[in-house]
């Protein structure tokens, strides 16, 4: 009887003994497991708890992220099939803002070679805007050095507004709307007050750029024609506004060919014309943010151009947008080659002046505010 009633003051101590036992094993567990995944962050956000139980927002490593590829060719094709999709092109534009400028020397240079990276990307996918605002972003400390270090400031200094350019999420939905105009094509033929009228759209601008795009007959080679084929140059411009938004205008120089053999060798001159090139391949390509001044400059070009008649040989595709590029400060050292009953400006041999680096700068900006695409095949949007 004794041993009875002793176990039933027993239980209770036993039953107390056990539940502290478990929850300081529940409580080890939780200490060997610090992190906690927040489910409804496809981007992988973390939480981590210190020793208060207090969340801490942390944010795993890009290494983590689908966007993560050191393959270029694979990386830009999940990037294309990506941006038809809401969701994806959020998380994309999120790991695009975790590539901040960082704290030390390593971390700037790691985060400039994969936001360059990204700008040849987006090149290639021919989302301009967005690939010249990612290059942008590996400017800014540059161009800090250069303010500091030049005394006589130009007019370029107000177009490169440096708090106007972060990656947000008015990107997200411009950058849908580009995707879809680039797969559906455009017409063909435009002229100069389209042009004009795609960049008056009555907001403060805080940047322009301008891109140098060659397809070559042959890619990476100097050959000025292959059959028929001759190559073209256009020209792509841009204008950040304020608000965050850009439009731009990817567009060259043709000859309206109304005869088997116009703008041939044996038949050089034709009427001129301007075509949208939004959707054009192209090789080689050289890019870089302009002022104002050269920007509206290269609009009066443009409608100078628009009543020009084409000469294969002294008022060509080539020869446009190299005056273009003159405005804008960019010079292309070789760019002429003799054909059968002709010579002159050439995308052939001014490709191939971009490809083994025969360009500079002409103004006050360093040679590092020159974007230079790297020539790797293109993926189309799909």
């Amino acid at each position: 009887m004794k041993i009875t009633n002793q176990l039933l003051y027993f239980k209770p101590i036993l039953v107390l003994l056990i539940l502290i036992s478990s929850f300081a094993a529940h409580a080890q567990l939780s200490a060997s497991m610090p992190y906690k995944t927040s489910p409804a962050d496809s981007l992988l956000h973390l939480q981590v708890l210190d020793s208060r139980e207090t969340p801490v927002d942390y944010t795993l490593p890009a290494t983590t992220s689908v966007f993560d590829d050191e393959d270029d060719n694979s990386l830009q094709k999940t990037i294309s099939l990506n941006l038809s999709k809401s969701q994806q092109r959020k998380q994309l534009m999120g790991y695009l803002k975790q590539l901040e400028l960082g704290n030390n020397v390593a971390e700037n240079e790691k985060n400039n070679k994969a936001l360059y990276r990204f700008a040849n990307l987006f090149a290639r996918l021919k989302l301009y805007p967005l690939a010249m605002k990612c290059f942008f972003k590996t400017l800014q400390r540059e161009n800090r050095k250069t303010k500091k270090n030049t005394q006589n400031q130009t007019d370029n200094d107000e177009t490169l507004a440096m708090d106007n350019m972060a990656i947000n999420s008015k990107d997200d939905s411009l950058v849908n709307q580009q995707a879809e105009l680039i797969k559906k094509g455009k017409s063909k033929h435009t002229n100069y007050k389209r042009i004009a009228a795609t960049f008056n759209d009555n907001k403060k601008t805080v940047a322009y750029a301008l891109l140098f795009h060659v397809k070559q007959p042959v890619a990476g080679k100097p050959k000025v024609f292959v059959f028929s084929n001759t190559g073209h140059t256009f020209i792509t411009l841009i204008k950040y506004n304020a608000d965050s938004t850009y439009v731009s205008c990817s567009f060259g120089f043709y000859p309206k060919k109304e005869k088997i053999l116009f703008a041939t060798p044996w038949d050089p001159v034709s009427e001129g014309q301007l075509k949208d090139d939004a959707t054009h391949q192209w090789d080689e390509v050289v890019g870089k943010f302009i002022s104002k001044r050269s920007f509206e400059s290269i609009l009066k070009l443009t409608q100078k151009y628009n009543d020009l008649d084409y000469h294969l040989s002294n008022n060509n595709c080539t020869d446009f947008c190299l005056e273009a590029a003159g405005m804008a400060g960019l010079n292309i050292t070789n760019t002429k080659a003799k054909w059968p009953l002709g010579y002159g400006a050439n995308p052939g041999t001014t490709g191939q002046s971009l490809l083994e680096g025969d360009y500079q700068n002409t103004d006050n900006q360093p040679a590092t505010n020159l974007f230079r695409g790297l020539n790797i095949p293109a993926e189309p949007i799909k």
